[in-house]
């Protein structure tokens, strides 16, 4: 493919593969797809080390890095806190009623680890100077985007991008966020829908494209890639012709082998339906649509002490969970029902285990096949 978002991206074919997991990013990357490494779960340290192995492993192939620097952040403009102080500030009741949860379980409350709280930078990313740390990192290497969610970039990261002469993209779930991102100096947006796993907003895929599209175009020429649900090859299509330059996805990399995902998520994602992931505040105090289970059923029941806001909702559920999933690991199946993660509503399309490159060959072949017969429609 010839686009905008090609020549910016430095790719010939618009497939961006959104993953925590460096394998992913590299493996996607070599196959002739973008892959951009969520950065915001790490510290500085351990991000330069990732992004070194990228280096060592993606043949030159061109990637990105994701952080993510919410407008409305409960901590926004306080100074000074660490990982320790803002555990502090975690109510009792929450503290046992995600203790009790374990418990009926079968994972002790000693097996969630105190450290996993304490973690350091827990939350910090996630504020502009943390975050901006992260990017400092990020361009002492030959990324080729950075991205942020939640929100309009602050100007010190749009100011960074355009300092490294490298495109800065922002997703949004509304055509009025759009338009405040365009007037704001980004130069890629996401318009991602609420079919998408993690963060997102409350319209679909189908109705958001075509919308920001047409909002942003008097504003600037600013190229659009469509999200949200987008697992297949075919989907790509019908999203070019809503008129996005190209795709990111997400869940569907979570099905590779490649992936941080465990085996016992594995077998839940080829056993779902679309219809079992569900959008709550239970893991980080903001929307997000991940795989629904006994963790997101407890906090959507009418004895929850109700989700924190963000960061203070990770800082209790990342431990939690972790526990859970190495009790499930151990054997206990009780804890199983507890094992969640981040997936969006195209769960229901995924059947097998594959590797990313050939996942990315597969988008190659079936968006090739559906433009081909879409041509042909023309010709008749």
């Amino acid at each position: 493919m010839k686009s905008r978002i090609c020549e910016m991206l430095g790719v010939d074919f618009p497939l961006v593969a959104f993953s925590h997991c460096r394998d992913v990013v590299a493996a996607v990357s070599r196959a002739g797809g973008f892959g951009v490494l969520g950065a915001t779960a790490f510290s500085p340290d351990q991000l330069d080390l990732e992004l070194k192995w990228i280096d060592q492993h993606i043949d030159g192939k061109p990637y990105g890095v994701d952080v993510l620097i919410p407008e409305n952040l409960s901590i926004k403009d306080e100074r000074g806190v660490t990982s320790h102080s803002l555990a502090e500030r975690i109510p009792q009741q929450h503290r046992e009623f995600v203790r009790d949860l374990l418990i009926r379980h079968g994972v002790e409350a000693t097996h969630a680890p105190q450290e996993g709280i304490y973690r350091p930078g827990a939350g910090l990313s996630l504020q502009e100077e943390g975050a901006l740390k992260l990017l400092e990192v990020s361009f002492q290497h030959p990324i080729k985007l950075i991205a942020n969610a939640l929100g309009v970039p602050p100007q010190s990261m749009l100011a960074l991008g355009h300092r490294y002469g490298v495109p800065v993209a922002a997703l949004v779930g509304a055509k009025e966020h759009a338009v405040r991102q365009a007037q704001a100096g980004v130069d890629i947006i996401i318009a991602e829908g609420w079919e998408a796993g993690g963060h997102c907003g409350e319209v679909s895929t189908l109705v958001l494209v075509p919308e920001v599209v047409r909002a942003i175009k008097p504003i600037r020429d600013i190229p659009v890639l469509a999200a949200g649900g987008i697992m297949t090859g075919r989907q790509m299509a019908a999203c070019i012709a809503l008129g996005a330059a190209g795709v990111w996805t997400g869940s569907v990399w979570l099905a590779t082998t490649e992936s941080e995902v465990s085996e016992i998520f594995r077998e839940k994602m080829i056993a779902a339906r679309s219809r079992d992931t569900v959008r709550s505040k239970c893991r980080t105090g903001k929307y997000s649509r991940q795989l629904r289970s006994a963790w997101t059923d407890a906090w959507e029941s009418h004895d929850s002490p109700q989700p924190l806001p963000m960061p203070f909702q990770s800082l209790i559920s990342e431990p939690a969970l972790r526990a859970a999933q190495r009790a499930a690991q151990n054997g206990n199946s009780k804890a199983r029902e507890l094992v969640t993660y981040f997936v969006g509503q195209g769960v229901g399309l995924v059947d097998s285990i594959k590797s990313s490159r050939v996942v990315v060959q597969e988008f190659m072949q079936e968006f090739a096949e559906a433009m081909d017969e879409t041509q042909r429609l023309i010709e008749n």
